[in-house]
């Protein structure tokens, strides 16, 4: 596979698969611009190149045309990002998107319609992704957000270009950042798994058990893993199917060399609330109708010296309720940690939309190695997934 510096797109159009499901206000207008700007750098190569670019996209989730989720409320927000004026075709397939996109001149960039708007789009439709291809030379894949979904434009409409296909530079950084922690990572390597249910990471778990060498355990999941060694959690979140798992998980990590740190003590509530009365606890002492929602101090500085001692962090999940400005100081203090490891040489990976969320509400995005912008590609990259998207350019 060739890679989009390879290529030269003079004279070429290309069209582009970008993830522009960007959060629109009440007024249509675009929330945040990242994975806008996160395309930015491929769509400036192609132009630089000489080429014409066409941009295609889902928004949202639609049953059918539905206005409010058109990319001509988008489309300006495009232009202002790329610096260019860019066009927009109220379609995606059909004659008149053809004869549109084969009139694009050298250095121009049109926008296409929501795919979505399309049914065919999620059924990976084969006629639907030939007609797709036909607006394009060169087919780029740069949507690492939806690369875990086998739709027409992600998956299928790949196959039509033979060898001119390549990946966008921002879904190359992805690739390279997982690679880095689930492969070529500089030891010791920790993982930090927060997040609420142990059953929606055990996959995560059970593939990087062979990667990592300290697994650090945060937030409500926490809760499972002590209830399982007999603890006392009082009204903390518990699933209690899942207590032999939690010691099988413990039971493996030890098999292979693995340390598994949990929290010593954390800080509990008596209600879920912003307003609740708080008290620290031993993690396994927690009284009845009070509830464990974010790390406690003694925890805190021993993730510090974890952390701190790493050269490859992947961090996947906050360790409290950080939405709550009262229990936002563990996963406020692990952001710091991380950083701090960051700046002294350490690779760090965060990804997961409540890590991705939590980084980017405390500033830490620029002090991370990289943050992902893809949550479930990414979830599915640690569970050791081949994704349609990646697989359908390296065939």
């Amino acid at each position: 596979m060739k890679p989009l510096e390879s290529f030269d797109f003079k004279g070429k159009r290309a069209l582009v698969r970008v993830d522009f499901n960007v959060p629109l206000d009440e007024n249509k207008n675009v929330k945040d611009e990242t994975r806008i700007q996160s395309a930015k750098p491929t769509i400036d190569k192609i132009l630089q190149d000489g080429g014409s670019v066409v941009l295609m996209s889902h928004l949202g989730r639609p049953k059918g045309f539905d206005d409010n989720l058109s990319f001509s409320h988008v489309v300006d927000t495009v232009s202002k990002v790329l610096q260019t004026e860019v066009k927009f075709v109220p379609d995606c397939v059909g004659q008149e998107v053809e004869k549109v996109t084969s009139e694009l001149g050298r250095g121009k960039v049109l926008m296409l319609e929501n795919l979505r708007f399309y049914s065919e789009e999620e059924k990976g439709d084969e006629v639907f992704s030939e007609n797709i291809s036909r607006l394009g030379d060169i087919y780029v894949n740069d949507a690492f957000g939806t690369a875990h979904r086998a739709h027409a434009s992600t998956a299928v409409v790949a196959k039509y270009f033979g060898s001119n296909k390549c990946f966008g530079k921002l879904l190359a950084k992805e690739i390279e950042a997982i690679e880095k922690v689930m492969k070529t990572g500089e030891k010791p390597v920790t993982a930090i798994l927060g997040g609420s249910k142990v059953s929606s990471k055990i996959s995560i778990i059970e593939n990087i058990l062979n990667k990592v060498d300290n697994l650090i355990i945060g937030g409500g999941m926490v809760y499972t893993f002590v209830k399982a060694k007999g603890g006392k959690i009082g009204d903390s979140i518990c699933e209690l199917d899942k207590l032999e798992l939690a010691l099988d998980i413990e039971k493996k990590a030890t098999e292979k060399g693995v340390k598994i740190f949990l929290p010593t003590d954390v800080c509990c509530a008596d209600s879920f609330s912003n307003n609740a009365n708080t008290q620290i606890c031993e993690v396994e002492s927690i009284p009845e109708g009070w509830q464990g929602l974010d790390a406690g101090e003694d925890t805190l500085q021993r993730f510090k010296a974890i952390i701190l001692a790493s050269r490859t962090i992947l961090w996947n999940g906050p360790v409290g309720v950080f939405e709550m400005d009262i229990f936002s100081k563990g996963t406020i203090e692990l952001g710091h940690y991380i950083a701090e490891a960051t700046a002294k040489g350490a690779f760090s990976l965060v990804g997961g939309g409540d890590s991705v969320a939590a980084v980017k509400q405390f500033n830490f995005q620029d002090k991370v190695s990289y943050v992902s912008t893809g949550g479930g590609a990414m979830l599915e990259s640690l569970e050791g997934k081949v994704l349609p998207g990646i697989k359908a350019i390296l065939d």
